[in-house]
């Protein structure tokens, strides 16, 4: 029991670095880097895309992954390759993709 309030708090955190990162993937891939460049660099579509696609899938898959390891249903322990074969799929979408422009 102590072990679940424990993980909870220190989500609370991640999922806002992880909501901050969905939201604003631009400053998100620039946090700690804005010094490198004089000017406003930028940002690729597929960069943005990427970001949005692996902040999604981490506030999605990590409560799987740490719900699936603290209960005691086995059935849950499919669900992390579930998640991976979408994780996989979601990728190969994003790097397939092609731009119109």
């Amino acid at each position: 029991m102590a072990e679940t309030i424990l993980a909870v708090i220190f989500m609370i955190p991640l999922y806002g670095l992880f909501l901050w990162s969905y939201y604003y993937p631009e400053d998100s891939l620039l946090a700690g880097k804005r010094w490198m460049y004089t000017e406003e660099p930028e940002i690729s579509k597929a960069a943005i895309r990427y970001t949005k696609f692996s902040s999604m899938t981490a506030m999605v898959g990590l409560p799987i992954i740490i719900i699936s390891f603290i209960s005691k249903f086995h059935i849950l322990r499919l669900s992390i390759v579930v998640f991976f074969l979408m994780f996989i799929l979601g990728a190969l979408k994003i790097y397939t993709f092609e731009e119109d422009e």
